[in-house]
């Protein structure tokens, strides 16, 4: 789009944006949609940012859009012209676009027949904006489910959780490691836990895409990689290829079926299969997909990787276990259980108290105490023999 004229690339950049929050309403995932929308549109590096802020940042703050939308309209408009209107809500919410560019490009955008329509309502929104106010509920400014946010308080208390889902409508920018490999600090900060040493075996059983192999392996243990779905195994592999110094390997396969013989690994970790409730800000369409039954089925599935985990571990070696989640029946109760009905395990400390909050008998991080994704990690030794 370089030898296009800037109000027609201001209006191609929201019809883009608009494809994706409109495909995202229909049940894609955002960065799905995105990723094939930008892949066709050859735009500029600035225009692709734009493009990539305002898909993400609209579905994450669909439902304070549809606050402002709902106010000035007598009917619901159809879908698609929701998502234009969301996407001209979002530039004058919260981008702090002034309201000239915000709307006519977002006009301009619209198909002829309902330009009118946008004009009025992105007007009306502008003014409103202009004028300041209150929001009508904690639920319409942060933009979550309001089942989701009763969860975060009843799990967290109501300060850390509205820090926590406010600190969530700003992505993690997570940084590259030494190596180039591009990881959020929380993940980096499990591997520390794992506290790898050279010449050890290390398993990761359930592994996609592959940082916390890598990483692991990175502290010079040979380190096994564990998926079970074929796609992801191939992802896996790749990034075992690139970044494991040809310490870390691919190996399909089931945690609950692990195909490694029993006691046979100096450390495994197990970062499980969760509702993702820490990571909502990266995964912006997340918290319109998550379900208030998730985290109990989840939370099965995490006791019995647990235990079969378990019996990967040598005398004397530790298990890791860490879900991008702060809800407590996947974190501290799965841990207790685990805890209550293993003889031959003890709790570990923390490597790094400075990083994770005391949270049972593990640690938590929430995303406003680093800007990274909430996570919690629990560790484990099991006892030698001689001490059994």
């Amino acid at each position: 789009m370089s030898n296009v004229g800037a109000a027609e690339r201001g209006a191609e950049t929201r019809r883009l944006a608009t494809k994706v929050v409109h495909e995202v309403g229909a049940g894609a995932r955002t960065a799905t949609s995105l990723h094939a929308v930008l892949r066709d549109a050859s735009l500029e590096p600035r225009d692709n940012a734009f493009v990539t802020e305002l898909a993400h940042g609209t579905v994450r703050m669909q439902r304070a859009c549809d606050m402002f939308i709902d106010k000035h309209t007598q009917r619901s408009p159809d879908a698609e012209v929701r998502a234009l209107l969301r996407i001209g809500v979002y530039q004058l919410v919260f981008l702090g676009t002034p309201p000239h560019a915000a709307v006519s490009a977002t006009v301009a955008a619209a198909r002829p027949k309902v330009r009118g329509f946008v004009n009025a309502i992105l007007r009306r929104v502008a003014e409103e904006v202009a004028a300041g106010g209150d929001w009508p509920t904690i639920g319409d400014e942060l933009s979550y489910p309001d089942w989701l946010i009763d969860a975060f308080i009843a799990d967290l208390g109501e300060d850390d959780a509205i820090d926590a889902l406010a600190a969530m409508n700003n992505a993690e920018q997570p940084e590259a490691r030494t190596d180039g490999y591009v990881q959020g600090g929380s993940s980096r900060a499990v591997v520390a836990e794992v506290a790898a040493r050279a010449g050890e075996l290390v398993l990761d059983l359930c592994a996609a895409p592959g940082g916390k192999t890598t990483g692991i392996a990175g502290q010079g243990a040979f380190t096994a990689g564990l998926e079970r779905a074929p796609v992801r195994i191939e992802q896996l592999a790749t990034t075992c290829s690139r970044f494991g110094n040809d310490n870390a390997v691919a190996v399909l396969g089931d945690a609950i079926q692990a195909p490694f013989r029993e006691g046979i690994a100096d450390r495994v970790l197990l970062d499980a299969p969760c509702s993702g409730w820490g990571a909502l800000g990266r995964r912006s369409d997340a918290r319109w997909r998550v379900k208030p039954a998730d985290a109990s089925r989840l939370a099965r599935t995490q006791q019995s990787m647990l235990a079969s985990a378990a019996h990967l571990v040598k005398p004397g070696g530790l298990l890791v276990y860490s879900v991008c989640t702060t809800s407590i029946i996947e974190t501290t109760a799965v841990a207790d259980q685990f805890t209550a009905s293993n003889d031959l395990f003890t709790t570990e400390g923390l490597v790094d108290t400075d990083f994770w909050r005391e949270y049972g008998t593990g640690g938590l991080v929430l995303p406003q105490d680093h800007g990274t994704d909430g996570m919690a990690v629990f560790r484990w030794r099991r006892a030698h023999p001689e001490s059994a």
